[in-house]
């Protein structure tokens, strides 16, 4: 088995960039043998949370940059992503499930977030988003 990663970085605002963060990690897990429900968790997790940042909290601004910090060891996968934007509430999101919204295209990425992360929580007026999946976690739970 490898051994636990840390790194920090910045990327500019651009989704091509965002991609190869979400590889890295994804590869990191991979080489510490998280199942393949984890690391797929994490990987729609971390393409949600990465283009909330790029496209709707810096707006694709070249002058801006995405900050990327995170933790990959044997037992949770932490990560950072904070962006330069004016920040929003994730409380006053409209609920994706009702009537009024199930047909639009977008808007479902925190509630994914939230349904597949062990923790999601926004910091820093909401430009900051720190996730954690913990190794073979029962994530998400589906009723039956």
């Amino acid at each position: 088995m490898s051994s636990p990663t840390h790194f920090a970085l910045q990327i500019p605002s651009v989704m091509s960039e965002g991609l190869r963060v979400q590889e890295r990690i994804c590869e990191l897990m991979e080489a510490l043998s998280y199942t393949a429900r984890d690391v797929f968790a994490m990987r729609l997790s971390l393409e949600e949370a990465l283009t909330n940042a790029i496209r709707h909290g810096n707006k694709l601004s070249e002058e801006k940059v995405v900050s990327v910090d995170c933790d990959v060891t044997e037992n949770r996968v932490c990560v950072r992503i904070s962006d330069q934007g004016d920040g929003f509430d994730p409380f006053c999101l409209p609920d994706p499930t009702q009537p009024e919204f199930i047909e639009r295209p977008g808007g479902r990425g925190v509630m994914l977030m939230q349904t597949y992360l062990n923790q999601c929580e926004y910091s820093d007026s909401g430009r900051t988003v720190t996730m954690v999946r913990e190794r073979n976690s029962p994530l998400p739970i589906v009723p039956e």
